[in-house]
């Protein structure tokens, strides 16, 4: 089994879904989560990594406000000495074909998907290049490698973050820190859940494997880049979407 002990991980859009799920899949291999997410959402995924035995604590963070982001980084390695893994996993969708998008909508989901990415990072780089250790594991989408009509600011969020992490993977190999990628697919999800019957079935139809995935599918990618046994491996998109795009 994975071993994240003495670990202390950082994670965005903890509250619910794929985010949940990191956190307790963290947890569960032994690191300290400090679990992020608006006002007081993420408190019941520290309860239940309380409830099973493993170290959390709730941070409430808007990731768009790049003060309060910074600030947050900076408050958590002043109670715990380090941050060893940030995994930048917020994300929203505002969805409408190009035509009709209006611009409130593409800067929004930008300013989530994206730019909180940038700020978190640029915040942890600095404390993790003096440790000379860090893991950075951005959560994209296979949209952000196939494309989706109607979601041309959410494609477009998610493939900058491919760019952003391949960059700075290179900017930061010679200090020991990777800097990867989770691409999941369609993932059983608030956001799933909410498809249309027929469309989810079409949905399926073009999965290989024939299902939807599992948050904590997603979660044990991010475990495994997050452990010394991807020491090696930087730069990365690991796709976890049954085989929908190759």
């Amino acid at each position: 089994m994975i071993s994240l002990t003495t670990r202390v991980a950082f994670v965005t859009g903890a509250s619910r879904g794929i985010g949940r799920a990191i956190a307790l899949r963290l947890a569960s291999c032994g690191a300290v989560v400090v679990a992020a997410a608006r006002g007081d959402n993420a408190r019941g995924t520290v309860d239940a990594i309380r409830a099973a035995g493993g170290q959390a604590e709730a941070v409430a963070l808007d990731v768009t406000d790049g003060a309060a982001a910074a600030a947050a980084i900076a408050a958590a390695i002043a109670r715990h000495g380090r941050i060893d893994i940030l995994v930048n996993n917020a994300g929203i969708t505002r969805d409408q074909l190009m035509l009709r998008m209006k611009r409130e909508d593409w800067e929004a989901v930008l300013a989530t998907n994206l730019t909180s990415a940038f700020t978190l990072t640029q915040a942890v780089l600095k404390p993790m290049i003096r440790q000379r250790s860090g893991r950075i594991i951005n959560i994209s989408s296979v949209v952000g490698q196939s494309g989706n009509p109607g979601q041309a600011n959410y494609a477009a969020s998610k493939a900058g973050l491919i760019g952003f992490t391949k960059a700075v993977a290179l900017e930061v190999a010679s200090r020991n820190i990777t800097v990867n990628v989770v691409a999941p697919g369609m993932i059983e999800t608030d956001m799933t859940q909410a498809i249309a019957d027929k469309a989810r079935e079409a949905l399926v139809e073009r999965i290989p494997l024939g299902r939807l995935g599992a948050p904590d599918e997603v979660a044990a990618a991010v475990a495994f880049l997050a452990s010394d046994e991807a020491a090696y491996i930087t730069g990365q998109v690991l796709a976890v979407n049954g085989g929908m795009y190759l």
